[in-house]
């Protein structure tokens, strides 16, 4: 059972813990610290919120009811790069070494303070941003991109998009005039279960066609590639 805000393009945090009065005090205090909060309480379904909502850090129980939290990790990082947090009343360093081993980002033992997960979830986005040399602002025609904020402005105005539609448009924007493979888009933006549901990326990307193309018909950005995937042309 997962439970989410309104989505909005933003910081987006998992949180994954069975234990319900910690997950609700993280996500009083998250909120009300600016963030937007998606909660699962077992393994599933971190991996179901994960490929739904699209987080930008994930804060995750080891001790889950259903699978070890280091599968969850495995999981996760099948498909994406998302930073991962782990929070653990495991002091054990081989339970950290396997868990970072894994894929995890940091390793915050229970209890611990707010200040000091704040400043973890705050270095972690810092890690996750882009790189030097990888432009954070992509401008293509009346569109301007802005990876780093997660924003869309056309012709300086700006259009508003879910999750999933800005996830899909960051992963070709990313690799800017190199051809995507319909695997590689369903892997990245919905998950590696759903790597046969091609009908979504005919759906999604007719919907970012119609938001951001001067000619939605007529394709200036957004190209398909029949048969093979998708290419972004600035």
């Amino acid at each position: 059972m997962t439970t989410a805000q309104e989505p909005a393009n933003g910081n987006r945090v998992l949180v994954v813990d069975d234990e319900q009065a910690l997950t609700r005090a993280l996500a009083i205090n998250l909120r009300a610290r600016g963030w937007q909060v998606v909660t699962a309480a077992d393994g599933r379904g971190a991996l179901d919120a994960a490929a739904r909502e699209h987080p930008d850090v994930v804060l995750l129980d080891l001790g889950l009811p259903d699978m070890d939290g280091v599968e969850v990790i495995e999981g996760l990082r099948g498909w994406t790069t998302v930073p991962i947090i782990v929070l653990s009343a495991r002091v054990g360093s081989d339970d950290k070494v396997e868990a970072l081993d894994a894929g995890a980002d940091d390793y915050v033992t229970k209890p611990f303070g707010m200040d000091e997960l704040l400043a973890r979830l705050r270095a972690a986005r810092r890690r996750a941003a882009p790189l030097d040399g990888e432009p954070a602002i992509v401008t293509a025609g009346e569109l301007t991109i802005d990876l780093a904020r997660k924003k869309v402005s056309r012709s300086g105005a700006d259009v508003r998009l879910t999750p999933t539609e800005w996830h899909l448009l960051e992963v070709l924007v990313r690799n800017a005039g190199r051809l995507v493979s319909r695997q590689q888009l369903l892997r990245e933006v919905w998950g590696p279960q759903y790597e046969s549901e091609t009908g979504y990326l005919r759906v999604y990307s007719a919907q970012l066609r119609r938001k951001l193309e001067p000619d939605p018909s007529r394709p200036r950005h957004i190209i398909t590639e029949p048969g093979m995937g998708y290419r972004f042309e600035p």
